[in-house]
């Protein structure tokens, strides 16, 4: 039997909402939403998308932002009972997020250990806010992913590794593509059916449970 290994999204996936977009309905002039509607639609890559997005805010708001994302930001329900599930039957879980560190971690710690944590980077020294991309595209990847999650699995698994992976946008459809399992909700549930990416769809982290017994279950 294969090793499962999980790479599990982080905003709208654990977080009930996008983070990036409640910080831009909050802060960004009203030019940000034609850049997400670009990013969705796939015209611009996620990486000059989200550039262009946090660059519309100064980087003079930066206490302003964060205490905003962290006192806003709401997990999930069952993600505690779900990271004991993975800690329990020892399956490693990856946390691999187009998120930015500044709110990315605080809110996953005493949860996930930092190591397990793949997410862009935030720059505050200069007019606007940059981003940085420490985990961007392989070789074998030129999407412009900014945190390229294809990548990172390419990095992570081999042929003995089950890909589980679990997510709701655009940003992880390349990841679903390379996956064994799909447990998606919202956008990426429609972009799984219009590729025909078998999928189980999931509500709370409490269904994932669920999902991932009855693999053990069959297996």
């Amino acid at each position: 039997m294969k090793q499962p290994i999980i790479f599990c999204d982080f905003d709208g996936t654990i977080t009930m909402n996008d983070n990036i977009m409640a910080i831009m309905k909050k802060f960004a002039p009203p030019q940000w939403e034609a850049i997400k509607d670009q990013i969705l639609s796939q015209e611009m890559t996620i990486q000059q998308g989200v550039s262009q997005l946090f660059h519309l805010l100064p980087a003079t708001q930066k206490e302003e932002v964060i205490q905003f994302v962290l006192a806003q930001a709401e997990i999930r329900d069952g993600f505690e009972d779900f990271v004991a599930y993975t800690n329990e039957h020892h399956i490693p879980l990856y946390i691999v997020s187009g998120g930015i560190d500044f709110f990315v971690q605080p809110l996953l710690k005493g949860l996930i250990e930092q190591q397990y944590i793949y997410c862009n980077e935030a720059d505050f020294s200069g007019e606007s806010i940059a981003i940085e991309w420490p985990h961007s595209c392989d070789e074998l990847c030129s999407n412009g992913c900014g945190c390229c999650k294809p990548s990172i699995i390419r990095k992570l698994s081999d042929e003995n590794t089950y890909k589980i992976v679990i997510g709701d946008s655009i940003t992880d459809l390349q990841a679903a593509k390379l996956a064994d399992k799909v447990i998606p909700r919202d956008f990426l549930i429609e972009k799984c059916e219009e590729l025909a990416i078998p999928y189980e769809p999931f509500t709370t982290f409490h269904d994932v449970i669920h999902i991932l017994e009855k693999r053990e279950v069959h297996s």
